[in-house]
């Protein structure tokens, strides 16, 4: 069995105790409390622009979770895809003087403020998934992620192999640069036209009844990448439903849209590993908090892209199915 670092400072204060021939219960309490706070790991405060239920931030939270209890640290995650109550809950974070925060930052401009907060309060801050652009100039420790151009301009090159030549690339989240970013490189992929398409992820009929419209409008969009899972599977039925041959592809994972590649209702999906994208951040603040480490020497830290198709797609899928992948 595992001994958690707790465990192990319990155990090496009892030893001590046992060991002692003088002292008293005084002494053999000051050791126990100074080995108990020896092993206290920490407390995290995990804040993203996406809520838990989502399909994506919950593989997220799940890696971060699953971090907290293997080093005995203490995980907390809030998301809002507000960004000035993302910017409150930071403040709040360093109200109550964590240990580390982990933010993503789809709006840079706007967290600039809060973030600097927490450093100025020396909480040392990991940024995630958006953002790596600005995360350096914050003062962060370092970025978890991938170039969402370089992963867009992967997915433009295999589009284009497929045949496709006009591009819909669907936007699910107003003002948030990643996902434009996705976008932009797709098109140099793909040399070809890309039109980009605004709909709300929280209302993913309306997904499939925009993407349906423009298909049935535009007979020369002949390929779709979407840049959400949930959005994916709303844009499958959208192809259905419009008699479009349109090819379909996609940014990030769930358990239906590996289904979905697997059944060829879509190319691929670009994997940006977005478990390690909770898991990494508590692991290097852990590190950190002690021993002083830092990782990246001033450069992201890349867990994208990579690419999930109907040859690989079995692998996958049981841990994509259970939250993982």
């Amino acid at each position: 069995m595992k001994r958690t670092p707790i465990v192990v400072a319990l155990l090496g204060a009892l030893a001590l105790a046992g060991c002692s021939g003088g002292g008293g219960a005084g002494q053999s309490a000051q050791s126990a409390q100074q080995s108990a706070q020896a092993g206290v790991s920490g407390t995290y405060a995990v804040i993203t622009h996406g809520a838990a239920g989502d399909s994506f931030w919950d593989v997220v939270k799940n890696g971060a979770e699953a971090a907290g209890k293997q080093y005995g640290a203490t995980v907390t995650y809030q998301g809002s895809g507000d960004p000035a109550q993302q910017s409150q809950l930071i403040d709040q974070a360093v109200s109550q003087k964590v240990d580390g925060i982990v933010v993503s930052m789809a709006n840079p401009d706007a967290l600039k403020e809060a973030v600097g907060k927490a450093v100025a309060a020396k909480i040392p801050v990991v940024t995630i998934n958006s953002g790596a652009d600005s995360s350096k100039a914050f003062g962060a420790l370092v970025h978890v992620g991938q170039s969402e151009e370089v992963a867009g301009r992967g997915a433009g090159e295999q589009l284009k192999a497929a045949g496709v030549g006009k591009l819909l690339c669907v936007i699910h989240e107003a003002g948030n640069v990643g996902l434009d970013q996705r976008c932009k490189g797709a098109e140099q992929g793909l040399g070809g036209t890309v039109e980009r398409l605004q709909v709300d992820v929280g209302n993913l009929a309306d997904v499939t009844s925009k993407v349906t419209a423009k298909l049935q409008s535009d007979k020369s969009v002949t390929g779709v990448l979407t840049l959400n899972p949930a959005v994916a599977v709303a844009a499958r039925d959208a192809v259905k439903d419009a008699g479009s041959a349109a090819k379909l592809a996609t940014f990030d994972l769930s358990g239906d849209v590996v289904k979905a590649i697997q059944a060829g209702e879509l190319l691929f999906a670009v994997d940006q590993q977005q478990y390690l994208q909770g898991w990494l951040p508590i692991t290097f603040l852990k590190l950190y908090k002690d021993n002083l480490n830092t990782v990246g020497g001033g450069l992201p830290v890349n867990t994208g892209p990579g690419f999930v198709t109907k040859e690989n797609a079995a692998q996958v899928e049981k841990l994509a199915s259970a939250g993982t992948r």
